[in-house]
């Protein structure tokens, strides 16, 4: 099968921004923000400067992100055990309830639109996922320039 990969990423991009309209919470945390928390209950517990680099922020960027998390009580700051220099960030209970929350919400938005879809839509959508799985784990590529 002939694909044009240009297309194909056009085309995908119209359905990931048409699936966040549906799921976007428009009240509380940013999608920096969410994704940060997401990335230390992913990975676990990071350093500032790995939280920052994984988001392309900078670092004041992030401090002042970490800042406000932690002040909200969804992330803790502690000594790197392997550098007393250093903090690393944690996860805290709170900041795992806000993201378990947050994606049942986004689940629940999503599952009124898929009902109405035909079965050979959910099946379809359902056969595809696994490599929309794997696109969305793909390393983000360096940015060439222009704007997104």
């Amino acid at each position: 099968m002939d694909v044009d990969s240009s297309e194909l990423a056009e085309r995908l991009d119209d359905v990931v921004i048409g699936l966040r309209r549906l799921t976007l919470d428009r009240q509380g945390l940013s999608l920096t923000a969410a994704a940060t928390l997401t990335a230390l209950r992913r990975c676990g517990a990071a350093r500032l400067t790995e939280l920052a680099a994984g988001e392309g922020v900078s670092q004041p960027s992030m401090t002042a992100l970490v800042g406000r998390l932690a002040d909200a009580g969804l992330v803790q700051r502690r000594t790197d055990p392997g550098d007393g220099r250093a903090v690393l960030l944690t996860l805290t209970p709170a900041g795992a309830e806000l993201l378990d929350r947050r994606r049942e919400d986004r689940a629940a938005r999503l599952a009124g639109p898929l009902a109405q879809l035909a079965e050979d839509d959910v099946r379809a959508i359902t056969a595809a996922l696994p490599a929309l799985a794997r696109l969305a784990q793909a390393p983000v590529p360096e940015r060439t320039g222009g704007t997104s």
